[in-house]
């Protein structure tokens, strides 16, 4: 079965954004991998990659490279209702902006909205009940 090994984010600054998600999630950086380009955070499950702008060129995407808007949404799980509480403060103080503020799912995730400092959405959640998913 195919899993999903890493999702990668283009950053402006590959450095400051990374540095964003280890300090409010406690994300490792996977130091063997990184580059002048690159910069690898271990999530758990899976990896989290910045790519610096050169990676548009090297990945022969450099029609790609001016996105504007919500491209993707990013999703990390916490291990409880008070963790998402905890940890939208800890966000904003280091630069994120609240979207929608933590609430209940029709779908019984507890979850709130916010954009990093590079304007890239992510939700933080807490799955209540699994079953119902």
């Amino acid at each position: 079965m195919a899993h999903l090994s890493y999702v990668n984010i283009f950053a402006h600054d590959i450095v400051a954004l990374s540095g964003f998600y280890q300090r409010v999630f406690g994300f490792a950086e996977i130091e063997a991998i990184r580059s002048p380009i690159f910069r690898g955070l271990d999530t758990g499950r899976s990896s989290l990659g910045f790519n610096a702008a050169e990676a548009y060129g090297l990945l022969k995407l450099d029609e790609h490279a001016e996105t504007q808007g919500v491209k993707f949404l990013l999703n990390i799980d916490v291990d409880s209702l008070d963790e998402v509480d905890a940890t939208v403060p800890r966000a904003l103080a280091e630069g994120a902006t609240l979207i929608k503020a933590p609430y209940e799912t029709y779908y019984h995730w507890y979850q709130a909205v916010l954009l990093d400092p590079e304007g890239n959405v992510f939700r933080i959640n807490f799955m209540m009940d699994r079953e119902a998913v």
